[in-house]
Order: structure tokens, then sequence, then C-alpha cells
């Protein structure tokens, strides 16, 4: 199947508008988003890339630059990390973040990486209990043995994981850290610790030694490997650099791994466990006052790009309690979008938005919500909010049945429902179902009850997706205006203002027609529909179309930059010109015009809007280039 978009070049455009590899710290990735940590975010970023075709939004949060691509982030990631010098990036100052910001950029760097295989071993694991339950039997085979001893590998040996990404975050020799961690499961050492459990006195250079072993341990390699990499950085400024890449490895482990099973270890272990007793001290205060808020937030949290902090709480749940209760109503809660998405897809009449909500909801079969909140329920508001009110009703369902998980899920979502059941608490699967059901019941009866401004559909998409443009996502809009209407595209990208509040009575009271306002954030403007162009100012700071419909549209660049007498404005159209959705018509220097003491707000016109009916679209504070703001109607 060919891709849809140049995600290669997406990288290439994506480094550009961030300030090049010179201002990169580190590149990661999670399912869905691109996490970049920059030395400084420059100036309209967050605008330019929001607009790079194949991003779905970009978010700011725990320190990073995360651009939300979807599950073709991968290819942009690929791209992006052999476009860069990996060395200028390891010898970079990371900028100061808080201690919130810090933990929760350490921890979507140390997990994103592995979580489609701890996910996939969750999989495997959730198919082994149906297989037990429809075959009794098939427990005796050796298929089963295999298989199952396959699922639990990435648990058993977990800190391995972690301690390769850790690595990666910390700036150390990734090969020293799993060396490391490998230590800390090797059989040896759980049978010095059953020895130890056993009333048996182990000690190193006359420090006891504590029980504690470290398979499927969390907390234990991380703040291993984050302090190896200041006694790595120490060893090798010490070191002649003739014995360093020899010396520095003994160093590191002969420190690092008696320093862990003494001290790091078992305080880490405990403050796991802590975590743990924690959140389940709360749960048990009112079980569904802890599912209602976890149903019914969660998402929002994944919005900000922090839902990786709450990890090391889940896995420190298994590892204590061999279940947890959180992704049980995680689960609710992405079922909670994903049946937004759907309801979204089968209320609307537009062919896209069919198309982008089925989409959206099968990504969220999945696990993977982004698409399905930035694409669709977000976008439109009000589903988003159905789906958080759907999530937070069916969790309080689910936990009326005690529900929890026994097996990890890394996306939790419809599929993973299977990790609930457990022959020792039969209810726990059936609150799980019943839950998911509610859920996807309320959700789609509020989205179709409470409805969303359904975005208007021009008769030409149809003939566009007929073959009028051989690549749909990465063409120019074919458009053209009928009797029926017609879908104007924001021209520029920017603020959203009231033509009301525009600081000139001739625009604010509409006296040359009625339309939209928006302050730019980039310098050029575009054609927000096909059209002719019918004049073009002399001073080049304002444009004429005439659409096929007879509508005529005036753009006009800023109040009263007549007076610059055409300076800092190039107008790359003549009259007469026809034009194409998305063609340049103007090029102007923003900072230029507001150092001459201007002021920038474009309003956007319809100035024979007598003859037709102007409606404003739904749409947020900040427009994209291309964004759909107008509807004219005949």
């Amino acid at each position: 199947m060919a891709k849809v978009r140049d995600y290669s070049k997406l990288a290439h455009d994506i480094l550009r508008e961030v300030g090049g590899e010179d201002n990169l710290v580190s590149i990661n990735r999670c399912a869905t988003r691109l996490r970049l940590v920059l030395k400084e975010i420059p100036e309209h970023a967050v605008e330019h890339v929001k607009q790079l075709p194949g991003v779905i939004t970009v978010v700011l949060g725990a320190g990073q630059f995360q651009v939300v691509i979807g599950t073709h982030v991968g290819d942009v990631f690929q791209t992006l990390t052999g476009m860069v010098d990996a060395s200028l990036m390891a010898n970079a100052e990371s900028p100061k973040q808080g201690i919130l910001d810090s933990v929760i950029s350490a921890m979507a760097a140390i997990f994103a990486p592995i979580i489609y295989v701890l996910a996939a071993a969750g999989i495997l694991q959730g198919g082994l209990i149906l297989a037990k339950l429809a075959f009794p039997s098939f427990t005796t085979t050796g298929a089963f043995g295999i298989l199952n001893f396959i699922s639990w590998t990435p648990f058993t040996f977990l800190p391995v994981f972690i301690g390769f990404t850790a690595a990666k975050h910390f700036k150390c020799n990734p090969f020293i850290a799993v060396f490391c961690c490998c230590a800390l499961i090797n059989p040896e050492w759980a049978k010095m610790a059953a020895q130890i459990a056993s009333g048996s006195n182990i000690s190193f250079a006359g420090l006891p030694l504590a029980k504690t072993v470290y398979n499927a341990s969390v907390l234990p390699p991380i703040f291993l490997v984050w302090a190896l990499s200041y006694v790595e950085r120490f060893a090798c400024r010490i070191l002649p650099d003739v014995v360093t890449a020899l010396f520095s490895p003994l160093i590191c482990v002969v420190i690092m791994v008696p320093l862990t099973l003494v001290i790091i270890g078992p305080v880490t272990t405990d403050a796991a466990g802590w975590i743990a007793h924690g959140y389940n001290w709360l749960y048990d205060l009112f079980p569904p006052l802890a599912a209602a808020v976890i149903g019914g937030v969660w998402q929002i949290i994944v919005i900000f790009g922090v839902h990786w902090g709450i990890t090391p709480v889940v896995l420190a749940n298994f590892q204590v309690y061999g279940h947890d209760s959180f992704q049980a109503f995680q689960t609710i809660a992405v079922i909670g979008q994903m049946a937004a998405a759907f309801a979204c897809a089968i209320r609307s009449k537009n062919t896209e938005l069919k198309t982008t909500g089925f989409s959206a909801g099968v990504t969220g079969i999945f696990g993977i919500t982004e698409p399905a909140i930035y694409g669709v329920t977000l976008r439109l508001k009000k589903p988003f909010i159905c789906g958080c009110i759907g999530g937070s009703i069916g969790a309080i369902v689910t936990s009326l049945f005690g529900s929890y998980y026994y097996i990890y899920a890394g996306l939790p979502g419809i599929l993973t429902m299977v990790n609930a059941i457990s022959s020792e608490n039969p209810s726990s699967f059936i609150g799980e179902v019943a839950g998911a059901a509610v859920c996807i019941i309320v959700t789609f009866i509020l989205v179709f009850w409470v409805g969303f401004d359904d975005p208007i559909e021009d008769n030409a998409t149809d003939e566009a997706k007929n073959g009028s443009a051989s690549d749909a996502s990465d063409a120019s809009p074919v458009l053209g205006a009928t009797q029926e209407g017609a879908t104007l595209l924001s021209p520029v990208a920017g603020e959203f203002i009231p033509l009301e509040k525009v600081n000139d009575e001739i625009f604010s009271q509409k006296m040359l027609g009625d339309g939209i306002a928006i302050i730019p954030s980039t310098g050029v403007i575009q054609a927000p529909y096909d059209a002719e162009i019918s004049s073009v100012i002399e001073s080049q700071h304002a444009v004429g179309l005439t659409l096929a419909n007879g509508a005529e549209l005036l753009i006009h660049i800023g109040l009263d930059t007549v007076n610059l007498n055409g300076q800092h404005f190039q107008a790359v159209v003549k009259e007469g010109q026809k034009v194409k959705a998305g063609d340049d018509l103007i090029l102007f220097e923003i900072d230029d015009v507001l150092a001459a003491g201007y002021d920038i707000t474009t309003p956007i016109l319809v100035i024979n809007n007598d003859q037709y009916k102007v409606a404003l679209l739904e749409h947020d504070e900040t427009i994209a280039l291309g964004q759909p703001i107008l509807h004219i109607a005949c």
C-alpha cells in the first residue's frame, strides 16, 4: 500500500521549523507522538509545525515539544534520527525543568520505546487465557509452555529493557547499563536473596544485603542508571584516554551493582511498594469515585502528553499485588473516545469526517486514542466531553464488580479486556465487559443527543474524491463554488478575532461586508477558494477575489496599512488571474509592519453579503492555514 504522505519530507520540515539539529537536545517517540526536547522553542514554531501535512497537532508538555502524528510516527522518527548527529545531542545541555516535568519526561523516554513489546506480551497472555478457558487440556502441551514463557519474558527481563532506554535518556553507555541490570536478575543473586530470606546473613564489604529480587522491577533499574550516568562521567574524567574504554565499564559495574543491592534497590523497591499502597488506599476509600475520576479524566491527561507518569504506579501494583485497578478503569476511558469517534462517523454527513472517524475509531480499538481525540472528538469539542462522561459512568459500573487487570496491558483498550479474567475473581471480567458496554451506549446516546457542528461539505468534494487529485492528503483543495454554496478556507494562520472587535468601525460595523478577522502568525496570504483575482490594491496590502457563483471577497492585511505605500508587501498575483485554493496571493513581513506601528489584524470579507448567507464555522481561537472558516450560501 502506498503511503499517503511523504513522511521523510515531513521529518525535514519539522527539523527546519524547530530550529535545526543545533537546537535539539533529544529525540524520542511514543505510540503517536514525536517527543523533542529543544534548547529553546523558536517563535511561531508551534503554529508552523501544526500546519505541516501529516501533523495532527502540537502539544507543549513535560518540557517537551510533542508533535502528534499518529501511527506513522515511527516513519518520521526513523528519518529524523538519521538526519541528526547523535554526538551533538549527547553533548547538548538540557533546558532546566521542574521536578514534575523531569519525572514525566523521563518516564516517557524510558517506557515509550518498549511499550509495544509489553503490549504484544500482554496480548499473548490474554490469548492464552482464552485458550485455557476454551481448551483446558491445552495447558498440558509443550506449545502452551513455550508460548507462556515467551509471554512473560519482557516482564521477567524488564530491568534490562529499562536499563537500555534509561541509558539513552540519562546519556550514559547503554551496554554498561545493560551489564549492571543483567547482574540484578542473575539467577545466582536470586539464590543468595533466597538464603537471606531464610535467615542467612550475607554482606558486601561489611554492609548487609537485602533479600530483594529484581525481576519485573521498575524503579531500581531506573535509579541505578541515573546514578550510573554520574559514575561513568566521573570515571571517564579521571581515567587516561588509553584505558578508559576498558576500565570505565569495570569501575561502573563494581560500584553500581553492589550499591544497588545494598541501598538503591531496597530503598526504591520499598518506595514502589509505598506508591502502590498509597494508590490502593485511596482507591479502597471509595472505589466508584476513583473509577469516575480515572474514567473521566484520563483522556484529558493524554491530551497534555503527561500520561506516562502513571506507569510506575501501575507496574508497582502488578509487582506488589499481582493485579491493578487503574488499567481496568483506564481501558473504559479509552473505549469512551473510541465510541465517540465511531458515533461521529455514523452521525456525520461529511464524507471526510466519516472517513476520519471510522479510521480513528479503529485505531482506538488497539488502545491508541490520539487520532480520535485530535482528529475528531476534541476538534468537534462536544463529542470529546461525551466520551469522557461515557468513560466515567462506564468505569463506575466496572468498579461495582470489583474488577482488576491481572496482566499488564501496554496499550489498554477493548482488545485487552481479557486481562481482567481471573478464576479467583470471576466477576472481574463481567464488570469490565459491563462497564465497556455502558460506556459505549452512553457515549453514543450523548453524541447523537447533544450533537456537534457537522462540517459542511461542498459538492466538489465528491468530484475530488473520484480522481481529480491523486493524493488528497498532499494536494491543494479542489473547490468550485456552486449555487448551494462554498466553504472558505483560512487564507492565513493566526488568532481569531470577531469582526465586531476589529479596531476600525468600517470593518467592525460591517460597512464593507460580513466575514471574519484573523491576527496573522505567518506572512503569507493564500487563496481561500478557487477564484478569479478581481483586484489588487496598488499598495499591495489587499486583494479582491470573485468566486464562480458571484460571491466577491476582500482580504485586507492590517489596519491603515495603505499608508505604507506597498512597503513590506509583495503581491504575487495580478488582476484577472485564475487561482486555486491554497495558491499564494500576497507575501508580507509581519515584524516590519508591526515595527512600523501598524495593527496587522486581517479581515476576510464577503463584500456582497446582501446576496448571500454568510455563516461562521466553529473553530478554536487559533486558526490553522487552510482550516474551514466561513460558509457562503445563496
